[in-house]
């Protein structure tokens, strides 16, 4: 019997793969949560075997949540389940160590499988996204500008776009602004961009954001 966590900040959303989930047996409880600081919450009390986690929330979103957990909790299993474009974010987010991306578009019955395969010990990733991992792997130079970042870059990039100000991340991310301020930095000089504001024009028009 497994336990579960759904993380998602739409109801619907949330309610909805719940049922999906609780109709089979072998889950023993699923629980949700509205955002990524409810999770953690539920994390410092309990244990679950899957973290079912969006990406796009308000407060923390679903890529630094997984990093955070990835910290704290190296041998929790996280299953991105988003409305954001796999070949945006796919391969990031299991770089990051989630051990499933599936988009929300799914059926039922594919979202079961990929659940059981992750309980199991496995991975599960599209056929489409196991080929963009195989490309890659072959050759760097098709990779976009923005694959080029590490992790923590790509997470401060999304961050300026979204408009919080250097001393915000700063903040939220428990980094000096002296260090936030040499990301942004490297950022700007890999993509070949000038400022921020034509950091969040390339970000939008790339799906980023």
């Amino acid at each position: 019997m497994y336990k579960i966590i759904i993380v998602d900040d739409h109801p619907i959303v949330r309610n909805g793969l719940k049922q999906i989930v609780s109709d089979e047996k072998e889950f023993e409880e699923v629980q949700e949560a509205s955002n990524s600081e409810e999770l953690f919450e539920f994390l410092n009390k309990e244990n679950f075997d899957l973290i079912i986690l969006d990406i796009a929330m308000p407060g923390m979103n679903g890529l630094d949540a997984l990093i955070k957990i990835r910290n704290i909790y190296p041998e929790q299993k996280v299953f991105i389940l988003s409305a954001l474009s796999e070949d945006l974010f796919a391969i990031r987010a299991i770089k990051a160590g989630a051990s499933g991306y599936m988009h929300k578009e799914c059926a039922p019955e594919s979202l079961i499988h990929a659940i059981r395969r992750i309980l199991k010990g496995g991975v599960y990733i599209s056929q489409n996204l196991s080929e963009k991992l195989a490309g890659e792997l072959k050759d760097n130079s098709k990779k976009a500008p923005y694959d080029r970042l590490s992790e923590r870059e790509f997470q401060v990039m999304r961050l300026i776009a979204s408009g919080k100000t250097i001393s915000a991340i700063a903040e939220d991310l428990s980094l000096s602004v002296t260090t936030i301020s040499t990301y942004h930095a490297r950022i700007l000089e890999k993509l070949g961009l000038k400022n921020s504001s034509e950091l969040t024009v390339y970000c939008v028009r790339e799906g980023l954001v």
